[in-house]
């Protein structure tokens, strides 16, 4: 009889992990509804708040509605899964309502798709059409801007 014994994936600590989320900026939503719909993000990080832009509409919307409890995840790998970490974080996703600090996030997020170069077809995404100019996404609010609060849960693991 062979016996196995059973190895752990190692946790990662909040260094670690804050360090993951600062360096990312892709993430996937877990909604709860009849049944878990998941749906790729975009987000920023203020170093407290993920902040994330959504379009005003879409199952997420009815799902927020209905329950704003979510799951965030974020992960990062090598191409041959030979790294790998990722976090979870269990919370509830909220509008953000003070229009200041929304300018200042959809700031970030301009910033963000500039300094990353990603394409413009983003911006469907997030509500705007990919022909419209970075400068849209702050001065016209086709967008939601969300943050996640009351985290519960962070779950970092790592294979390294």
């Amino acid at each position: 009889m062979i016996i196995l014994s059973l190895v752990k994936i190692p946790l990662m600590d909040k260094k670690e992990y804050d360090n993951l989320i600062k360096s990312n900026y892709i993430s996937r939503i877990a909604f709860n509804g009849d049944y878990p719909y998941m749906a790729p993000f975009l987000y920023v990080f203020d170093g407290d708040y993920l902040y994330f832009l959504s379009t005003k509409y879409g199952k997420k919307i009815e799902m927020l509605g209905k329950n704003p409890l979510v799951a965030v995840e974020i992960e990062e790998y090598s191409p041959d899964l030979s790294k790998y970490q990722f976090v979870t974080l269990q919370g509830r996703i909220e509008e953000e309502k003070d229009p200041k600090k929304q300018r200042q996030i959809r700031e970030m997020f301009a910033e963000l798709i500039m300094s990353k170069k990603l394409s413009t077809n983003i911006m469907a995404a997030l509500g705007h059409s990919p022909d419209d100019p970075i400068s849209n996404l702050v001065e016209m609010e086709c967008s939601y801007v969300w943050k996640l609060v009351d985290v519960e849960k962070i779950i970092g693991i790592k294979n390294s």
